[in-house]
């Protein structure tokens, strides 16, 4: 079956909730598909447990948090080394290609940093490289805000999530099972 089916690649981008929601959604049908997924979160720290993640192991889903949270939390530094350390393994995890879905959550957000430099540590460039020489059955999801057009010029899917309306408008914070 792997040797037939054409990896797609799908990116869900747009400054309203759900993007997350709909990779991980997606994520849940291919498992009851049968197939192997890897999850990636690039801006989420591994200090901190989601309720995605408690999820997905239940499931035995390989999810990783590569990286050490909102660029606010903590120096720059930090961020570029994490960015680093989590592009390095994307790469090893991808090129392996033992998934038939890898989920790379947040990356859309990691390549749009201004308030540091990250080309080099994260290069665009290698990016759409990935998305180009990935395992040709592998399906390809990347996630997050301000996705860069030379990404969804590569995509087959892209979907953006509009926002409407939201509860932080009102005041209320980030909610147990629906945020985290």
């Amino acid at each position: 079956m792997r040797k037939d089916r054409h990896g797609l690649t799908l990116v869900y981008t747009g400054d309203g909730k759900g993007k997350t929601t709909a990779a991980l959604g997606l994520a849940l049908r291919a498992v009851g598909r049968g197939m192997r997924v890897l999850v990636l979160q690039f801006i989420k720290s591994s200090e901190r447990t989601y309720g995605e993640q408690i999820a997905l192991q239940k499931l035995g889903v390989e999810i990783r948090q590569l990286g050490v949270g909102f660029t606010w939390t903590k120096t720059p530094e930090e961020h570029r080394q994490a960015l680093q350390e989590a592009w390095q393994f994307t790469k090893e995890r991808v090129q392996a290609g033992e998934h038939d879905v890898v989920i790379l959550d947040e990356i859309n957000n990691a390549l749009a940093i201004e308030r540091f430099p990250i080309d080099d540590i994260l290069p665009l460039n290698e990016v759409l490289e990935l998305i180009e020489t990935r395992p040709s059955h592998m399906h390809l999801v990347l996630t997050g805000r301000n996705a860069h057009p030379e990404v969804l010029k590569r995509a087959d899917l892209v979907s953006e999530i509009q926002a409407v309306k939201h509860y932080y408008q009102a005041g209320i914070p980030a909610v147990r099972g629906i945020e985290f």
